[in-house]
């Protein structure tokens, strides 16, 4: 299989959790778009669905599919979200975010009883980092934020560059909820947990796309089929 097959058979395993009556969290990226592909066709089917999308572009991506949407604020709680991964380690420590989406994938994720995550084999590592970690900052005092995400990186054994993710034109990117994000390329990362920890410690960081013990269930397709991983 090549890679968009995998992520199209990723996709549609996941659908073997999904039940009836079900309120669903819809990951962004492109592994995730395929999975909500297949939901909007099970919904044209029958499927009695009630979704929360985590991302502008899902909830246009549903919309279009006739995907029956809330929000959190309507639906607090949520059954199950799947969703895509830059990187997961055997742990299913995550680095999520490329998208640009990090914040309300975590909100949407732990609002819900069960994540679990799709991905082509590519994206299963033995440490994290080589995609480099997205950091989700506020705008306000961006540069001392900056320098304090390099300081408390360093303080747990990682270092690398450090860079605020532009738009082709070179303009800040901005995410759905109006902050910049910094992409640090720190591989190896040694240890995520501690990571994640130090980062929590900042008051302009607003989320890092570390997840970690969040996601129990991965599901990878490679060149050789479908397997499923849980810790």
């Amino acid at each position: 299989m090549n890679i968009d097959a995998q992520k199209h058979a990723a996709a549609l395993k996941a659908m073997d959790y999904v039940r009836d009556g079900m309120k669903l969290g819809l990951g962004t990226g492109s592994t995730a778009a395929a999975f909500v592909d297949i939901v909007g066709a099970a919904v044209k089917d029958g499927l009695n669905l009630l979704c929360v999308p985590t991302s502008e572009a899902t909830h246009a991506q549903a919309k279009a599919l006739g995907i029956p949407l809330t929000t959190l604020e309507e639906t607090p709680h949520l059954d199950l979200t799947v969703d895509g991964a830059d990187e997961l380690d055997d742990n299913l420590c995550l680095i999520k975010g490329g998208g640009g989406a990090l914040l309300r994938e975590m909100i949407v994720a732990t609002a819900s009883d069960q994540m679990i995550v799709i991905a082509d084999a590519s994206k299963h590592v033995e440490k994290l980092g080589k995609f480099p970690l997205p950091v989700e900052i506020d705008m306000f005092g961006m540069k001392s934020t900056y320098d304090k995400v390099i300081s408390q990186a360093k303080s747990v054994g990682c270092t690398g560059e450090v860079k605020l993710r532009e738009k082709s034109g070179g303009t800040p990117y901005i995410t759905d909820g109006g902050n910049y994000i910094l992409d640090c390329s720190f591989y190896p990362i040694e240890d995520p947990v501690a990571l994640a920890k130090s980062f929590h410690t900042i008051p302009g960081v607003v989320e890092s796309g570390l997840f970690i013990n969040i996601a129990k269930t991965a599901i990878i397709a490679g060149e050789d089929g479908v397997k499923v991983l849980t810790v």
